[in-house]
């Protein structure tokens, strides 16, 4: 995501950190191991202007001092590979520009941040976004991510159904790990949740294995 937007990002040993501030809604820095501190995660974020963000990716870090606070703690959670994957008759990928743009507005529901995803994303050979569609009508989605630091997984995210569509967010959820698992066979899926997504997401097959949370600097 980062990429499509002109801004990349490095892979440290310990922690990932953005080249400048990320788009909205994704962290400046991501912590990689328990281990890491608050010190050399601050290191790698500008400070000098607000908005600033961190995945604590295993709930080890105490930023408050520094004046960040936490939006929310959430659960990383996984999926083994659906074997016989139901059939997804109304699920196909997003190949142009065109149906990304309905696609990212039927997601944002006019939150104001449907220009998330540029057209550069659907050239990244290891990202499918995941539409089920309704006479030509984006009515559910999600994004997968076959993962390069995680061997053999599928990272599972943005799950949303259109409010009033007939879809429920239990049903973008079953729809999404099937268009997921016909993609990619065999791959199990990982993700993160929190409040009703993650009690959909578990409701679903998916194992809570471990807290993280999110802090922001306004």
């Amino acid at each position: 995501m980062c990429r499509t937007h002109g801004r990349g990002g490095e892979f440290g040993t310990r922690l990932w950190s953005s080249a400048g501030r990320p788009p909205p809604l994704y962290p400046d820095a991501v912590t990689l191991v328990p281990e890491t501190s608050g010190v050399e995660t601050l290191k790698r974020i500008d400070l000098a202007s607000p908005g600033g963000s961190v995945k604590d990716s295993f709930d080890c870090l105490d930023l408050s001092a520094s004046g960040f606070v936490r939006i929310f703690d959430a659960q990383w959670i996984v999926r083994p590979p659906d074997l016989r994957p139901a059939a997804t008759t109304t699920w196909s990928t997003i190949r142009t520009p065109a149906e990304l743009e309905v696609w990212a507005a039927a997601w944002d529901g006019d939150r104001g941040h449907a220009d998330l995803f540029r057209p550069e994303l659907l050239a990244e050979p290891d990202v499918a976004i995941l539409a089920a569609r309704v006479d030509c009508r984006v009515v559910a989605g999600a994004v997968a991510n076959r993962s390069a630091t995680i061997v053999g997984a599928v990272g599972l995210s943005n799950v949303f159904a259109v409010a009033g569509s007939g879809h429920t967010p239990a049903s973008a959820w079953t729809g999404a790990r099937a268009a997921v698992a016909h993609r990619w066979p065999g791959l199990p899926l990982v993700g993160y949740a929190h409040g009703d997504d993650l009690a959909t997401a578990v409701a679903q097959g998916f194992t809570p294995v471990g807290p993280l949370t999110v802090w922001v600097r306004w």
